[in-house]
């Protein structure tokens, strides 16, 4: 999947709106698009994008202290 960027993009702030969290999905991202970090911290208007598919986030248990 491809994404353009927006007036005033961050390339946190793309996959914040895109995947709903930024940890671990930054770095594929950068590795799909070589040259994306030397672009600046504010990313040009219609920069494509390629987005790496979802990874699945496993379900982590509830721990109850009392029962």
């Amino acid at each position: 999947m491809q994404l353009r960027s927006q007036q005033g993009d961050t390339l946190d702030l793309i996959l914040f709106r895109h995947y709903g969290y930024t940890a671990g999905i930054t770095e594929q991202v950068l590795n799909l698009n070589p040259g994306l970090a030397s672009l600046g911290p504010i990313i040009p208007t219609g920069t494509l994008i390629t987005m790496p598919a979802a990874p699945t986030q496993a379900e982590q248990p509830l721990i109850q202290l009392w029962d």
